[in-house]
């Protein structure tokens, strides 16, 4: 289920990707409707770079990014299998082991970006 960023959302992507300049998906030519997506695939170089990127941001972010997998508006089905296990490593040693669970089974059964 995408969704239009909100002001906090892009509060949130400018300290993962401050380099971000379009809210446009170069591969797809789509707004940008998830914010782990973009990061994964267009401006973190390997998996080192996008942990920290995810390191930037503090606990309430990383737990708002997780509500959203849970509502199903933050898709993280397009992240590549590398970037996922950073996310879900970075959950587990921030947030906790049944959180870093969740976003696993999230990204295991999302089918669609």
């Amino acid at each position: 289920m995408p969704r239009v960023l909100d002001e906090h959302d892009l509060v949130i992507l400018r300290k993962l990707a401050p380099e971000c300049e379009e809210m446009i998906c170069s591969g797809s030519g789509v707004e940008f409707r998830s914010l782990l997506p973009p990061v994964a695939n267009h401006y973190a170089k390997n998996e080192e770079d996008f942990r920290e990127r995810l390191n930037r941001l503090d606990n309430r972010d990383l737990v708002y990014l997780i509500e959203k997998m849970r509502s199903g508006e933050e898709s993280v089905a397009c992240i590549p299998p590398e970037m996922a296990e950073v996310l879900i490593d970075v959950v587990n040693l921030r947030i906790g082991k049944p959180e870093a669970g969740e976003v696993l089974n999230i990204y295991m059964t999302m089918d669609e970006c």
